[in-house]
């Protein structure tokens, strides 16, 4: 739990043992900071432990990257402790603006939600419902935090080319996270991944929470005709997301494991 999920890393490698999952990865948005703890508890469980992070970029859409098996941390430390710099910075303005509406919301509020370095505003949206100004998260997104609400601020940060080549430099392998986020027709998609395969997009999340059986075959057909490795994940988050269950079964074949690579 160093982001916006609910759970420990221990938590999830237990979860993990307990569901018969093989491999695992923690994909925290804009930290790494929970790796060191997942590779001990994945090897003292017999999981196979990859190196991950999700790189939340600021576009017109929902664009985020995936990097997968980082080798080298220094370099992409220092970029998220200058994105999580930009997101505390959106944090106390959205915060205000909850106050100029008339709520009695502090940072205080907020932390106490946030147990990791990284505050966002899932939390915002869990002391907006602690403080019963929303019923649920969604509701406090809806009328205060979503793009368009009264409370919504537009974020400073990486565009996806940038995450694209941190992941890049750290010796990763960045792929575009659920894609069904973005918004985008065929069309659209294709040219966004075909503008990031050149600077080193690597692979399309085409198996999630996110997607339907039938949206996540197109996403494999797109995956191979823009020559890209197709990758799933759960995008599991403990109670803020209780739709999306720790786990995907895909068969052996599924991803190219010799070169996504293994940290054990």
């Amino acid at each position: 739990m160093y982001s916006d999920g609910t759970c420990t890393v221990d938590q999830i490698v237990g979860l993990a043992r307990r569901r018969g999952i093989s491999v695992l990865s923690l994909t925290d948005h804009d930290t790494v900071d929970g790796w060191k703890t997942l590779k001990k508890l994945c090897h003292d469980s017999s999981i196979r432990p990859i190196s991950g992070v999700e790189l939340s970029s600021v576009y017109g859409v929902t664009v985020h990257i995936l990097g997968y098996r980082m080798e080298r941390m220094e370099p992409l430390e220092e970029a998220l402790s200058w994105t999580r710099d930009r997101r505390n910075e959106r944090n106390e303005r959205i915060v205000s603006r909850l106050r100029e509406l008339g709520l009695d919301v502090t940072m205080e509020d907020v932390k106490r939600e946030a147990s990791g370095r990284v505050v966002a505003r899932p939390h915002i949206a869990r002391a907006l419902v602690a403080k019963r100004y929303a019923p649920d998260l969604a509701g406090a997104f809806t009328r205060y935090l979503a793009r368009g609400a009264s409370a919504y601020v537009e974020r400073e940060g990486l565009s996806p080319r940038d995450c694209v080549r941190l992941i890049r430099e750290a010796r990763g392998l960045p792929a575009l996270a659920h894609p069904s986020l973005t918004g985008y027709d065929r069309a659209a998609l294709g040219e966004l991944l075909e503008d990031l395969k050149s600077c080193g997009l690597w692979g399309l999340e085409c198996i999630s929470s996110h997607c339907s059986s039938e949206e996540a075959y197109n996403y494999l057909a797109i995956a191979s005709e823009h020559s890209l490795y197709p990758t799933a994940g759960s995008d599991f988050h403990g109670s803020t997301r209780p739709k999306a269950i720790l786990g995907v079964q895909v068969s052996d074949d599924f991803l190219p494991w010799a070169r996504l690579g293994v940290n054990f």
